[in-house]
């Protein structure tokens, strides 16, 4: 995961954000190295899976 997210984070980031209205700059902080947490934040606040979390974000680096 952490490769899909290094290069890509600002364009994943703006799509999360205009799907998930309720995400917020807290929820979407990401530090290089801390992936687990940052999918644990959308776990909470979108109340999905980590299966789900991590499809999703492949989904849109591949869009």
């Amino acid at each position: 995961m952490k490769r899909f997210l290094q290069g890509n984070w600002n364009q994943i980031r703006r799509k999360l954000i205009t799907k998930y209205k309720q995400l917020n700059d807290q929820d979407l902080k990401y530090i290089e190295g801390h992936e687990e947490e940052l999918i644990g934040r959308l776990q909470v606040k979108l109340d999905k899976t980590k299966r789900e979390i991590t499809k999703e974000l492949k989904t849109i680096i591949t869009d």
